[in-house]
């Protein structure tokens, strides 16, 4: 059901349609809107329903016994309304469910004028998803959980509760920075971990996953604060890293933080494929990146990433002139290496 056209659709007429085929109806999209409100577990507690995604729709006065949701796999809450104190009995009305997706999902806390704490806790979640949410505090209890995704949030503190199982690990827009916001991930031992136009402190996200011996992936996107990273620590923390992806953000000079200690420095011998990229033209990039490529005996394949459109004067046109030679001279010294370029 969708009606982005109309601003509300009658909720009787709504109602009876639901009621109509909710014995038969394994998954329900639904973005009408109606005045009031209805109430969606009243029409499929205790019915087949497998998948829900529910646009606009308040979920209120959530009875785990009454509205218990049997089948229900997957769960999508969106630009919606749900005390805390409702979602934490929704889950628990969901006793397989096993993806969770919530965009833009105004948590209402008991107490008017109380801090807004978020705890949930599933013994069946494997992956969350979590876009454009502001707390103060998340707890998530998840045994299961293997895959968790922030997008642009705003959480004081978030900590996760465990058994081992989380895997993957995604943060894009996020303020990671001493005195920001804080994630503890507690004993995890995690396989991917990919990050996008965050502001970070490195000391504060190194300490957050160095704990993952496993590591196979490690991806840094933009945003990272002037702070030296230790590449050196990244070869010896993860010993499997085979997937390793930065873009330099110049006008930080995050390229002049990337320090890998040349005596006796530890190399990435399990690395195979690496993709690097600068966010504006710099004359120093392919010099530290054949540096780099000195560590990776074993690499395969290289993709490089660059901002070219903002050239303008004759000193970065002449940058770029330079880039393309030291390209060249790259490819022929690392024959054996599959190189790629995109620009923009």
């Amino acid at each position: 059901m969708d009606a982005e056209d109309l601003s509300f659709f009658p909720t009787s007429t709504v109602t009876d349609w639901l009621v109509y085929v909710r014995e038969s109806l394994k998954s329900l999209h639904t973005s009408v809107k109606t005045n009031p409100d209805i109430n969606i577990l009243d029409i499929y507690g205790r019915q087949k329903l497998e998948k829900l995604v529910v646009f606009h729709n308040s979920i209120m006065g959530v009875e785990p016994k009454y509205h218990l949701l049997p089948c229900l796999t997957s769960l999508s809450l969106n630009l919606l309304s749900i005390s805390s104190v409702n979602f934490k009995l929704l889950l628990t009305a969901c006793p397989k469910i096993e993806t969770l997706s919530l965009f833009e999902v105004d948590i209402v806390p008991p107490d008017a004028n109380g801090q807004v704490t978020l705890e949930l806790g599933s013994s069946s979640l494997k992956a969350i998803y979590v876009e454009d949410l502001a707390l103060d505090e998340f707890i998530l209890k998840a045994d299961s959980l293997e895959k968790l995704h922030f997008n642009d949030c705003l959480i004081e503190q978030f900590n996760f509760i465990g058994k081992g199982s989380l895997k993957h690990f995604e943060l894009e827009c996020y303020d990671l920075r001493d005195g920001g916001s804080n994630i503890d991930l507690g004993e995890v031992n995690l396989e991917i971990v990919k990050v996008n136009h965050c502001e970070f402190s490195w000391l504060k996200f190194y300490k957050m996953i160095s704990r993952s011996s496993n590591l196979r992936v490690l991806r840094l996107g933009h945003g990272f604060i002037n702070e030296v990273v230790y590449l050196e620590a990244i070869a010896k923390s993860f010993p499997y890293l085979t997937n390793f992806s930065f873009i330099c953000d110049v006008r930080g000079n995050w390229l002049h933080s990337l320090h890998f200690i040349e005596e006796g420095s530890s190399q990435l011998q399990n690395l195979v494929v690496l993709e690097v990229g600068w966010t504006a033209i710099y004359d120093q990039f392919f010099p530290f990146l054949e540096s780099f490529l000195e560590k990776c005996p074993n690499l395969k394949k290289l993709n490089i990433h660059g901002k070219v459109s903002n050239a303008k004067t004759p000193e970065e046109y002449q940058i770029l002139a330079d880039l393309t030679s030291s390209m060249i001279q790259l490819m022929r010294k690392y024959m054996h290496v599959d190189v790629h370029f995109k620009y923009k």
